[in-house]
């Protein structure tokens, strides 16, 4: 009952640290309400949704798999949770204390959408944030993962992070995209520019968190 316990609250983690990246602005939704507002269709703010979710689920996609494929080296889990948690929490101080953001974003044009949301979800480790708790749903579906054949444990860690990837990125483009279709249908864009709200520090400090949680709780 406990593992069942922790699976569901580690699936739950998935589907919040989608809401989580949903909301945040820097994610792109605030991107779609402008290709909406310039176009003058709410169906430009459908396809920059949709163009947003797949550049997302590209770089959750791109950080998982990898990890899937590693995992079939059972002798070495710990030290691949270890050295993932140790990357993430590096990484949030790193932009804990770097502030500003990768020029590069800042070149992509607006008509790439897709192209955009996949460097900028790479840039802010937000694939990194949910490797450790895909990590532990890893274990917790995998209790005799000493015991299977590494084909199988592998095809299994696979099936994982596709699920994984794409459960968190439906949360992300429900999320964002009810905020999107608020500002667009009935606050605009001076709400918008009022109530602008930046989530840079705390992104930062959620990548410790998780990268600190992980070390304590899936060892």
């Amino acid at each position: 009952m406990d593992e069942l316990n922790t699976a569901a609250a580690l699936w739950w983690a998935v589907i919040a640290s989608g809401i989580y990246h949903g909301i945040n602005p820097g994610m792109g939704w605030p991107l779609a309400v402008s290709a909406a507002l310039m176009d003058r269709s709410r169906r430009s703010l459908y396809k920059a949704l949709a163009a947003l979710a797949a550049g997302h689920l590209l770089a959750m996609a791109a950080i998982l798999l990898p990890f899937s494929m590693l995992f079939f080296l059972v002798e070495w889990q710990g030290i691949i949770q270890t050295a993932a948690a140790s990357l993430i929490i590096a990484l949030g101080a790193y932009l804990l204390i770097t502030r500003r953001h990768p020029r590069f974003l800042a070149r992509v044009p607006p008509s790439r959408l897709m192209l955009w949301s996949f460097l900028v979800a790479m840039a802010h480790g937000a694939g990194l944030m949910i490797v450790p708790i895909y990590l532990g749903i890893c274990d917790t579906v995998q209790t005799e993962a000493g015991h299977a054949a590494a084909d199988r444990l592998m095809t299994g860690s696979l099936s994982i992070a596709v699920v994984v990837a794409l459960a968190h990125t439906l949360a992300m483009a429900l999320s964002g995209g009810a905020f999107a279709l608020g500002v667009y249908h009935w606050f605009g864009l001076k709400f918008l520019s009022r109530s602008w709200f930046n989530l840079d520090a705390v992104w930062a400090l959620s990548l410790i968190l998780v990268g600190v949680l992980s070390l304590v709780f899936f060892h």
